[in-house]
């Protein structure tokens, strides 16, 4: 089964073709980084407008590149959750249109299930019941997946999520958005244990998670320093952070492995592309002896592959959308996105 899948939450601009959600035939991004980049973050308008400007066009590309007419696909996915719900009406409208025109099934799909399904794409024999780690831009979840469209969440962020936090960050230490590949590169040859840093604990609460006391942190002491006229070491700085984020995130996915007792454990989202994270992981399922799937640094970010890849087992549950399907700013990743305007 070959699925046309469109991508737009927030400021990618993607299409792919997927075949039996495990085979990537294309799979194209438009970025829009540099456009937001003069502004040190997504503009929600910008992006709307972007999205409108480029679906066509990417979603042309991604059927030459996969050899196929409009009429070769079986199907037709979108995001229809979470992002800005601008953005995510510009997809979610264009594939239900173009699913409409050409008489094919419709299938929205949850963003955040989508970026766990991108590791079906590099691992042929990984499947449900695993556990997974989702540290993405606006999102970092402890969920545990019972089955391809069955998912249970663990724990959460209190507050800001840790690519939320990246790119705040990299705000305060001036190398501008996107943080999180700057903050990484930044931080080589830093110095960890220069700078002490908070790890947040939430009280009765101990698979949740909260970075905004850490991103706080990271402010004051550079502000602080530039009143004194103190200069900071911000690789030192940036390689603190990112050692902070990891003492956030592993040692509650280490306590979610022990009340699950979970074999198979994945990291999902733009913060798994991390150096320091995926060291830690790798470390960690060394040690506990578990199966780590972690996926290739182009399916961290946003992409339409993931998004065609859980959207085959979507379609095989039956979890369709009409031309009423709407498009959501939030939901849980076990909430159903087939639901109507209201």
């Amino acid at each position: 089964m070959k699925i046309l899948a469109i991508e737009s939450s927030c400021d990618e601009t993607a299409a792919a073709v997927i075949e039996d959600g495990r085979t990537i035939l294309s799979n194209i991004v438009d970025s829009q980084v540099e456009t937001h980049a003069l502004y040190g973050g997504v503009v929600p308008e910008i992006a709307s407008r972007r999205h409108m400007e480029a679906v066509v066009r990417v979603t042309d590309a991604a059927l030459r590149e996969a050899g196929l007419t409009r009429d070769g696909v079986d199907a037709v996915a979108a995001t229809c959750a979470p992002g800005l719900i601008g953005a995510l009406l510009v997809g979610a409208n264009f594939g239900k249109s173009l699913a409409f025109a050409l008489g094919k099934p419709f299938i929205p799909v949850h963003h955040i299930r989508g970026h766990i399904a991108a590791n079906y794409l590099q691992f042929p024999d990984l499947k449900p019941p695993f556990l997974t780690l989702v540290a993405s831009g606006g999102h970092s979840l402890l969920v545990l997946v019972k089955d391809y469209t069955e998912f249970e969440i663990l724990g959460g962020t209190r507050d800001d999520a840790a690519g939320e936090a990246f790119d705040k960050v990299a705000r305060v230490l001036g190398v501008g958005y996107p943080g999180g590949p700057k903050i990484d590169r930044m931080a080589v040859g830093g110095d960890p244990k220069k700078y002490k840093l908070p790890v947040s604990h939430v009280k009765d609460a101990p698979l949740d998670f909260s970075f905004s006391g850490l991103k706080t942190a990271v402010i004051n002491l550079a502000h602080n320093a530039g009143q004194k006229g103190e200069e900071i070491d911000k690789a030192s700085l940036a390689a603190c952070f990112c050692r902070a984020v990891v003492d956030t995130l592993v040692p509650r996915l280490a306590l979610a492995m022990d009340e699950t007792s979970a074999r198979d454990v994945v990291c999902a989202g733009g913060v798994a592309a991390n150096s320091w994270l995926r060291a830690a992981l790798t470390e960690l399922a060394e040690t506990r002896g578990v199966r780590l799937y972690l996926p290739p640094l182009s399916l961290c970010g946003d992409n339409a592959a993931m998004i065609g890849a859980q959207a085959y087992y979507e379609y095989r549950a039956g979890n369709l959308g009409t031309t009423a399907q709407n498009a959501f700013a939030t939901a849980q990743i076990s909430e159903s996105v087939c639901r109507k305007i209201r």
